[in-house]
This record gives structure tokens, sequence and C-alpha cells, in this order.
């Protein structure tokens, strides 16, 4: 019977090889940290990023609360539509800046949209742009019929551009990608609702 027989150059040899190849796995594997990836991750948002979703947070709120004023009956079947629209785009769109602010670890503002958030500042919150006061709160919810509907849409389309400045003032200065690719989604959408709500403000009373 014969038997392989290995010299010691070619057993030194081998053993080099199998030592180098595992010397490349380590290399690699430590260039795909993924703790690392995940830190540089988490640490990719900046100031802009935190007041847009702060302040689109109680801006979206009063949004939500102006379309749930609108009544079941004495106004357009659009303007109904409308309603149920924002609401249903907005709401959701609430509870990701909540998430996000969470994975910033940084405070969500007041269910309150009349209340200011976080500084202690009551009158925060109304020199957002497009914000509208108790007052015209007030007088939505006393008008009926025509009334109502031009006074809402004519509410909601300066809401709506507020909501679109503040989204670009995001897109311009903020860096998580998550915010920012919300900032466009609330202006593509606001904007076509701005067009749709002109619109209908032609045809109110008519």
């Amino acid at each position: 019977m014969y038997r392989t027989r290995f010299t010691l150059p070619a057993l030194v040899a081998a053993v080099g090889l199998l030592l180098a190849g595992c010397g490349d796995d380590e290399s690699n594997d430590a260039g795909a940290d993924p703790a690392t990836e995940t830190s540089a991750t988490e640490a990719e948002f900046n100031d802009a990023d935190v007041d847009f979703a702060q302040g689109m947070i109680p801006h979206h709120e009063q949004a939500v609360e102006m379309a749930q004023v609108v009544p079941d009956q004495g106004v357009s079947p659009e303007l109904i539509e409308l309603a149920d629209a924002i609401e249903a785009a907005q709401q959701p769109e609430i509870d990701q800046m909540t998430a996000m602010l969470e994975r910033w670890s940084e405070d969500a503002p007041s269910d309150d949209p009349h209340a200011g958030h976080g500084s202690g500042d009551m009158d925060m919150d109304m020199d957002m742009e497009g914000m509208m006061s108790a007052g015209d709160m007030e007088a939505l919810g006393a008008a009926a019929g025509a009334e109502f509907e031009q006074m809402f849409l004519t509410m909601m389309i300066e809401h709506h551009e507020g909501a679109i400045a503040m989204a670009e003032t995001e897109l311009a200065e903020g860096q998580d990608p998550e915010a920012q690719e919300l900032a466009q989604t609330i202006i593509d959408a606001q904007q076509a609702e701005i067009t749709q709500m002109e619109q209908m403000l032609q045809g109110v009373g008519s």
C-alpha cells in the first residue's frame, strides 16, 4: 500500500494559504460591521428634520380637525369626498412623523392643535404658516351651506399653502431621507388639492 507523502515545504505553503484566506474573511467582515452602519444611518438627521416633524404634526392635526367639521349634508358631495381624503391622508402622516421623532429620541408635540409644544410657548403653533386661529375654527363650525363651503375651501387652501412652505424648507435644509420623502409627498398631494379647491370655489353658490 502506498501513502501520499507531503514534503515539509508543501505543508508550510498550504498552512500559509489557509491563514491568508482566514485573514481576508476577517477583513471583509470588519468592513461590513452592521452596528457601525446602523449607527451611521441613525445619525443622519438634523434640527431641520426635527422642526419639520414637530411643526407639521399640529399642522396636520388642525387639517384633520377641519375635515371632521364638514357636515354630512348641506354641502356638495365633492367637498365631503375631499374632507374624507384629507383625513385619510394626513392622519397616517401624523403617525409616521410621531414615529420619526421617536426614532430620533425627540419629543412629539401636544395633541392639541391650539397648544404650544416643547417650549411652552402657547402661540408657537399660531406662528406657523397657514394655521387657523381658535376664532377661525369657531367661525367655521358656526357656518352652514354655501357659506361653510366657501369658508372651508378658502381656509384649507391657505392651510395647504402653509404646509407646502414648511415641506419646502425641509427639502432645502433637512437631511433625513424619510423626512425628505414625506415632505415631497406633502407638496405633491396638497398642491393637487389646492388646484382642486380653487376650481371648487368657482362653483360655490352657483
